[in-house]
């Protein structure tokens, strides 16, 4: 199983199958994805370039990060909270970034999500952390596109207002930001992703 999983890297090593797909993706499966992150920031963003991606591949999402940071203020939800109509606009007309209206109004919407949910539980990455999946009874690496965790995230982040956030999205949040270890049983990083999650302390 994770033989048909893997493929060989520009240094001979074993690594998830998907990060082949295009150069730039393997710098970001070896220094990124998986590796557990407790910055609120880094969380609001990613949560966001998810529901962007809706519809659309990673690849192109990724080209843009920078793009998106500079249009959204580097994702400071307090900032992004108060966005207004001109600032929509303004996102409109922004070739760098992915421009859908929805997308875009999801964002500032969910910034002000983000404000209320850091008031009550101190900070983003606490709240999310206490959806973080069990490695005893996670799934096979990559054989599931969501979980009951991710359904129980979803849920609560919809009942909260938060918009953009099925559960197929949220697992996806949760497998980048280390939510869950789903890097490929042969991969060489899943050992890396392991170490870290072990030294991770979880945000109360």
């Amino acid at each position: 199983m994770s033989q048909a999983m893997t493929v060989t890297g520009t240094d001979g090593q074993p690594r998830c199958r998907w990060c082949a797909a295009a150069p730039e993706f393997e710098a970001y499966h070896d220094r990124e994805w998986g590796f557990p992150v407790a910055d609120d920031t880094r969380l609001f963003e990613k949560i966001c370039l998810e529901a962007f991606q809706s519809g659309l591949s990673w690849r192109t999402i990724l080209a843009k990060r920078e793009n998106f940071r500079r249009a959204f203020d580097g994702f400071d939800f307090r900032r992004v909270a108060r966005f207004g109509e001109k600032d929509v606009a303004r996102l409109l007309q922004d070739e760098g970034i992915v421009r859908h209206r929805g997308k875009i109004e999801a964002v500032i919407h969910n910034a002000a999500r983000a404000v209320e949910l850091q008031a009550e539980h101190g900070s983003l990455a606490a709240y999310f952390w206490r959806f973080e999946i069990d490695p005893a009874s996670a799934a096979e690496p990559q054989t599931v596109t969501t979980a009951p965790e991710a359904v129980a995230l979803a849920k609560d982040l919809k009942k909260r207002g938060w918009k953009f956030v099925g559960p197929t999205t949220v697992y996806a949040f949760m497998q980048a930001m280390g939510l869950v270890n789903d890097h490929a049983t042969g991969c060489v990083v899943a050992k890396q992703v392991a170490r870290a999650r072990d030294a991770f302390d979880v945000p109360a």
